[in-house]
């Protein structure tokens, strides 16, 4: 049942006009079963003085390419209804014309451009109209006998319209409607959706509450649990089990649908997906098509649905269902897309977004975590609609060349348009090693503002979980996370890429940064603390290198790594046998890898820096003190004496690193690999040789 959210005390609260709209349709779009993600729209007429002081009639109508959850005023368009009333005698009006007449209508040239669904407001006479995505209305509206069960439920309260893209056509026959019946309360949308009215922002709310609540009593008086979708197939596999599966899988995925530009996956097994992908009768209806128009930009016309008997637990057998399943998908949307195309069209990426393996879940693709979780979402509505539909009759929905004009519609594609351009590490994901230290904090603050998603990796959990949360509240949900890790133990190594790849389907670029550093003079060198170096330095290096290798490999669309050495690495420091040695296997490791990785794209570079002070957690232990005694100075002194013996004069901080990290991560150093760039001010006796 749908919530009803109305709190009368906030809701006298709100500004007077364009506050009430905006509280209304952030309720509204709170609830995914009454409103899809960026779909739906709300509109409220009134009156406003205009430059010129006259009072007019204006229409408040939500913007394109905003969400009814989180919009705000500034997010509506203001449109003369002066304007806008003469355009119901019009006969016809094509989109482009519709469009290109409404901001001439807008009574600010700085709102957002308005809806596609304009004109569905404007031609009804209510001073309050919602047009929303309810899971039971479109149950309804997309099973075979839609028409007649709605009589059952609402007799003749309702309109009926056929299916007729938005625009508008649409909104003249949705208005053509109501006139004809002055019984009407709502008018059901076939294939689309709802709309409502009412004289206050309140009653509007209330009523299309009440009409979607009537809708899913009446269908989950129909619905028998034990024979929804045909009944279970598979059985679910457990947590534990199903995250080993798809710590193989994933990278497997990710692959597969980033041959043409990289994806970022996310998954998801909540009950109701698990109920479907385990049933009979899923592999067949899940390729009918669309639940919702509003579904296809971000879900395609159908999912990828992986053909594997989920009761064997084969791993063999799943990952070359996934390969196989994945390559055939391509080649039927790009034959989709050469049977339907218009002229001016553009092939999307041909991979699906979601995919649904028996027993597992479902794993969604996007541009971003958070794209993918927006495809997630839909698609959890479309189980809905399934949900509803099969119980009250037959599901069907739009023909294929209907499903296509919508998905490659210039209408839909100018709301993604409106996303930010993308940037240097967009759509890959990061793994840094000492995440939470000064070197790999910045570093991933420099990635994530260059596009990337990061993993913290640090045995310092707490600091990188502050990082972390930082990072998501300036940029984001999730696009950081952290993980607690030993670089020394194998297992913890294997268990953060794991928890990596079940956040993101895999990894693009890694920066081996975790580090510590001791002093003693060589004869004064215990055999722990040449362990300690060499454990932490070489073989902590060494673990954290060889898991990317493998995912690398699985993924097959290259990689990056980026070792942080020191001036160390070529020079032999004075007491500092243990460390300096450590840091030269390291480098040298690092030449090893990219001369083997080469072959799978795989690129491997390193960074020297020299005496990096700022918010380091090496330099704040008694490492500091040891370096200040073996030059014979105060701890005090050791910045100014390292400035003093550069070439350049000049202190080096954590950013100057990060800005060497990420030249050998990005595009710009894609024909490099096993080089060193010594970031340290210029230390002769460090040049490279």
């Amino acid at each position: 049942m749908a919530i009803i959210l109305w709190d009368k005390i906030k809701a006298d609260s709100v500004e007077k006009g364009l506050g009430e709209l905006v509280y209304r349709s952030n309720l509204l779009g709170t609830d995914r079963s009454v409103c899809n993600f960026g779909g739906g729209n709300t509109s409220m007429k009134t009156t406003v003085t205009d430059f010129r002081g006259r009072p007019v009639e204006v229409m408040w109508v939500k913007g394109s390419g905003s969400d009814l959850a989180t919009m705000k005023a500034n997010n509506f368009t203001g449109l003369r209804m002066e304007d806008i009333r003469p355009l119901f005698e019009k006969d016809v009006m094509p989109d482009e014309e519709m469009v290109g007449y409404l901001v001439n209508c807008m009574i600010d040239s700085k709102h957002p451009r308005a809806s596609i669904e304009t004109l569905l407001h404007a031609f009804l006479p209510f001073k309050h109209v919602d047009h929303t995505h309810p899971d039971a209305i479109i149950s309804l509206c997309c099973a075979d006998n839609g028409k007649e069960l709605a009589q059952e439920i609402y007799g003749d309260r309702f309109v009926w319209v056929p299916y007729v893209r938005p625009g508008f056509t649409l909104s003249k026959m949705i208005a053509q409607g109501v006139i004809d019946n002055p019984k009407a309360e709502l008018v059901l949308m076939e294939k689309h959706g709802l709309v409502t009215w009412g004289d206050t922002s309140e009653q509007c709310y209330l009523k299309t509450l009440d009409i979607i609540n009537q809708a899913e009593q009446y269908i989950e008086a129909k619905v028998n649990e034990a024979k929804l979708f045909g009944g279970q197939q598979y059985d679910v596999i457990t947590e534990a089990e199903r995250n080993t599966i798809l710590a193989e899988v994933l990278p497997i995925i990710r692959g597969g649908v980033s041959d043409e530009k990289k994806m970022i996956l996310s998954f998801d097994g909540a009950p109701d997906v698990l109920q479907f992908v385990n049933s009979k009768d899923a592999a067949v209806l899940s390729q009918v098509g669309a639940a919702c128009p509003d579904h296809l930009v971000h879900t395609k016309m159908k999912p990828l649905f992986i053909k594997w008997d989920a009761n064997t637990k084969d791993l063999d057998a799943l990952k070359s269902a996934l390969v196989q399943g994945i390559a055939d998908y391509k080649e039927e949307y790009k034959a989709y897309f050469e049977r339907n195309k218009n002229e001016g069209d553009v092939m999307n990426e041909p991979a699906p977004r979601v995919i649904l393996i028996p027993g597992i879940g479902m794993v969604n693709t996007g541009k971003s975590w958070s794209m993918s979780l927006i495809s997630g979402a839909l698609y959890h509505r479309a189980i809905a609609v399934m949900r509803g539909a099969t119980a009250l009759g037959e599901f069907v929905s739009l023909i294929e060349n209907e499903s296509f004009n919508v998905e490659y519609w210039p209408l839909e594609l100018y709301k993604l348009s409106l996303a930010p351009a993308e940037a240097e590490f967009s759509r890959k994901v990061a793994f840094v090693t000492g995440g939470a230290g000064g070197i790999g904090s910045v570093t991933c603050r420099e990635l994530v503002a260059g596009g990337a998603h990061v993993v913290l990796a640090d045995l310092n959990l707490e600091g990188a979980q502050k990082v972390a949360q930082e990072i998501n509240d300036k940029y984001g949900e999730g696009r950081a996370i952290a993980v607690k890790m030993d670089v020394t133990k194998e297992e913890d190594v294997q268990a953060a890429y794991e928890q990596a790849i079940l956040m993101y389907g895999g990894i693009d670029i890694v920066v081996n940064n975790a580090g510590l550093a001791t002093s003693s003079p060589f004869d004064q060198t215990s055999l722990k603390e040449w362990n300690l170096n060499m454990n932490v330095l070489s073989t902590g290096y060494f673990l954290v290198a060889r898991e990317a290798f493998i995912i690398m490999k699985r993924q097959n669309i290259g990689g990056n790594m980026v070792f942080i050495g020191s001036k160390n690495s070529v020079f032999a420091g004075k007491n500092a046998s243990a460390y300096s040695t450590a840091k030269a296997a390291e480098i040298h490791l690092a030449r090893c890898i990219a001369a083997e990785g080469g072959e799978f794209g795989i690129r491997v570079n390193s960074v020297l820096p020299d005496a990096i002070l700022q918010g380091s957690a090496i330099w704040n232990s008694g490492w500091r003190n040891e370096r200040a005694a073996a030059y014979g100075i105060e701890p005090d002194q050791l910045e100014e004496h390292y400035r003093k013996r550069t070439t350049l004069l000049v202190n080096i901080f954590p950013k100057d690193i990060a800005d060497a990290v990420l030249f050998l991560a990005s595009s710009k150093s894609e024909k490099t690999t096993g080089c060193m760039i010594t970031v340290d001010g210029g230390v002769p006796a460090a040049f490279t040789r």
